[in-house]
């Protein structure tokens, strides 16, 4: 048998550690829920918050007996994510929490009371649970830093977008070969700078729905402003749904993007605090290209800001074009 030579042995024992056990003192993602960067959030951590949630609350012990507590590991790691998206983003913005907000918050404490499994959106039950399960002061203060975060850009935040459609008149297609045809399009876009002006022409051509050139700012739509299209930088296909009561997926390429600007644009109404927070959590998008997702729980979902099961259960696409300057 042929002994494995000193250098090379040394080389597979360094690999084996970095891929069984995380040696030394950086963080690992066999033990971590998820990484961001220098940042390690643990599995036991994750643990700990579900074994919280099914002693405190009934809605969380139908979860365990349906054997569906999977659905809130994944929310707890999602909204630990986005927690620790936000401190690095405040940090870099100099932002601090409304104290004031945030201690009438924690006052009135809606969370103290024990979300009820009838009473709640089934889409949202696992949400309102990791609430209740999370320190109350941080989810509240998050909620404050990302209203702040919403609040600073929102009057400059604007984009410019190429577009097309993959709509529900499609041959009849259904949702699941819709979200297909989104993906395979929006991927044949980000080829290259001239396949997507490819795929434009061709759907205009055969009379589908497109633009060139659509600007659209936070100022104009604060709805808007929550979604994918002004999380990424130019240069950047993306598909999802712009709204759940629509099967209309939108297909665009984002040609620029601006967050500093003051917008010139009339504006529609005044943001809601809700709108604000929104918008608040889509610029933490930028944040998110460090953030790895332990695959026990699933994948990050950047259309979503959120981890969803698998990438094929994603909201949404995301990916630059390929040979396209972005910034």
């Amino acid at each position: 048998m042929r002994i494995m030579s000193r250098p090379r042995a040394l080389v597979a024992a360094v690999a084996a550690c970095l891929l069984l056990a995380g040696c030394g003192s950086g963080p690992s993602q066999v033990r971590a829920a998820f990484l961001l960067g220098d940042t390690e959030v643990s599995q036991d951590t994750v643990q700990q918050l579900i074994d919280k949630a099914v002693r405190e609350q009934p809605a969380a012990q139908q979860l365990s007996q349906q054997h569906k507590l999977d659905q809130l590991g994944r929310e707890i790691v999602g909204q630990l994510a986005q927690h620790e998206l936000l401190v690095k983003a405040a940090r870099q913005e100099g932002l601090v929490a409304d104290e004031a907000t945030v201690s009438g918050l924690l006052g009135e404490d809606p969370l103290v009371t024990p979300v009820s499994a009838n009473g709640v959106d089934p889409s949202q039950l696992a949400r309102q649970i990791a609430y209740r399960a999370r320190d109350h002061r941080e989810v509240f203060t998050d909620y404050g830093l990302m209203q702040a975060l919403g609040r600073k850009h929102f009057g400059g935040l604007s984009v410019t977008y190429d577009y097309t459609v993959v709509t529900s008149d499609d041959g009849g297609a259904q949702p699941q070969s819709m979200r297909d045809k989104a993906f395979a399009k929006a991927e044949r876009m980000a080829a290259s700078p001239a396949a997507a002006d490819q795929v434009l022409r061709e759907d205009a051509a055969a009379g589908v729905q497109t633009g060139s050139g659509q600007q659209i700012s936070a100022v104009q739509s604060p709805a808007a402003a929550s979604t994918v299209l002004f999380g990424v930088p130019q240069g950047t296909v993306v598909a999802f749904q712009p709204s759940q009561q629509d099967t209309t997926w939108l297909v665009a390429v984002v040609r620029q993007r601006d967050s500093g600007v003051p917008s010139t644009a009339q504006q529609s109404a005044e943001p809601t605090e809700d709108q604000l927070v929104s918008t608040g959590l889509r610029l933490l998008q930028p944040y998110s290209e460090q953030l790895r997702i332990n695959p026990r729980y699933g994948v990050w979902d950047p259309v979503a800001m959120a981890v969803a099961p698998s990438a094929a259960e994603s909201t949404g696409f995301v990916a630059p074009v390929k040979g396209s300057a972005q910034s």
